[in-house]
Formats: C-alpha cells, structure tokens, sequence
C-alpha cells in the first residue's frame, strides 16, 4: 500500500467536511439581511462615505495589520528557539539576537514615526 494513501484520504474527508459544513449552513442558516448587517465595519468607526469605485478604507487599518503579522512572524520564530536554546548553544544565541536585532529597527521606526497612536 501506498504511504500517502492515508494523508490523501485525511485531506478528502476534512474536505468533505469542510464543504458539507459549509452547505449544511447554508441551507440551514437564516437569512436575514438588514441594513446595518450589509454595511461595512472599519474597526469602530463611522465608515467613509462611500466613492464611485465602493469607498476606501484608510490605510492606517493596512499598516497596523501588517504590524500584527510581523510580530506573529516574530512568535513563530521564538518558540522553537526557547524549546530548544539549549542545544543550539552560542550559535542560537547569536542568531536569535541577530533576528531580534533586524525586528527590532523597523519597531523604532515605526514607533517614532507615530504609527502606534490612535488619534
């Protein structure tokens, strides 16, 4: 038999599932639209009047989203760090110290150019 047999049919049955969910909500949900459902939501605040083209989103929102993934970039890179720091010995210690190095100017930069006040 086939290794990958069993991961291939894991993949059809989470698949499955996944659809089947998907449709069983659809089916099964109700619907009801109402005016405050379908409008759009930016983060709290009254939404900008809305333009030709469908409106625009500040771009504040996109820069303190890519703020968040950059330091759960950072997280994913730290863990398997501190799990196994004692076998990577100096040379861990100075990658990792490198690595928090190179994070660390774009948070200053960023930092001092204001970009974490909320006005």
């Amino acid at each position: 038999m086939n290794p990958y047999v069993p991961i291939l049919v894991m993949v059809a049955i989470a698949a499955l599932m996944a659809i089947g969910g998907l449709a069983a909500s659809r089916v099964l949900g109700p619907h009801r639209d109402n005016a405050a459902k379908l409008d759009r939501y930016e983060s709290g605040l009254e939404p900008t009047p809305l333009a030709k083209g469908g409106g625009r989103i500040p771009v504040k929102y996109y820069l303190t989203a890519m703020t968040f993934i950059i330091f759960d970039i950072e997280v994913v890179f730290l863990y398997p760090w501190a799990v196994a720091h004692d076998a990577l010995g100096w040379f861990g210690l100075i990658a990792i110290m490198t690595f928090l190095a190179l994070i660390t100017i774009p948070f200053v930069y960023e930092w001092r150019r204001g970009g974490f006040d909320w006005e």
